[in-house]
């Protein structure tokens, strides 16, 4: 067992950690293999990170697997994406029963083809009773559109008279979300040097600690977290209010 893992399990262990897998592309050419390779490879650092996550007690992962933008990239490079999650449906369905990981895919689901579709909700609704860790799979998702969605339903669910404008608040707005805002991301973790959100989780990510790590996704792995989660405990989460506040509420 990791000193660093027995080391961070004594702190408060974020519940919900939000993942931008960043650099795998970058990663691939430096082996002089083409992208799809680093994308492969990168499938195996979630398998890593899931497994990390479970051993030091996190509830929830959100991972960013594929943004709305990404529609923009070469053809071959999107097909092959499509093709390698539609494996991975396949390959870690098992793998998520054993460890009893829930998953839940959130986006624009339906700009995907019918194959990839099909196999993200088999793979929901095979794990759906699993209660250890909750993975959510942002695909097909911008974050502009998931708050541009809600806006519509909340505005056509007005119109209907389902809820009253008044009784609009920021609360009631959340739960138009795709995800669960009653459970936004303690922690937000970006790979390969990069310091941006890339509109990920913008209404969800208002009060998270960020986290940028120079390392490329592929090489991610369970230490890599745990150091991301100790860096964490060393911060003071105060919501707005002051130092003395908190320290007083301990």
């Amino acid at each position: 067992m990791s000193s660093l893992l027995d080391e961070i399990k004594t702190g408060i262990i974020p519940k919900h950690i939000a993942l931008i897998m960043d650099g795998n592309g970058r990663w691939a050419k430096q082996k002089n293999q083409p992208r799809i390779f680093g994308h492969q490879q990168g499938a195996v650092a979630v398998r890593e990170t899931l497994e990390g996550a479970l051993l030091c007690g996190v509830k929830c992962i959100t991972i960013y697997a594929f943004s709305i933008e990404n529609w923009n990239r070469p053809k071959e490079e999107v097909d092959g994406l499509m093709h390698l999650f539609i494996k991975a449906c396949e390959d870690e369905l098992p793998n998520l029963q054993e460890k009893h990981i829930a998953f839940k895919a959130i986006g624009n689901l339906s700009l995907l083809n019918q194959d990839c579709l099909a196999s993200l909700q088999k793979v929901e609704q095979a794990t759906c009773n699993n209660n250890a860790l909750l993975l959510q799979v942002a695909i097909s998702y911008g974050s502009r559109w998931e708050i541009t969605n809600a806006a519509k339903n909340m505005a056509k669910d007005i119109v209907e008279n389902k809820i009253n404008i008044d009784d609009v608040d920021e609360t009631l707005f959340g739960q138009y979300m795709l995800t669960d805002t009653n459970n936004d991301p303690d922690l937000l973790i970006r790979t390969s040097g990069e310091y941006r959100i890339s509109n990920f989780l913008l209404w969800q990510l208002a009060y998270s600690e960020l986290y940028f790590t120079n390392c490329y996704w592929p090489d991610f792995n369970k230490e890599a977290l745990w150091k991301a989660i100790a860096d964490y405990q060393k911060r003071e989460r105060r919501f707005g209010k002051t130092s003395e506040q908190i320290t007083t509420n301990k």
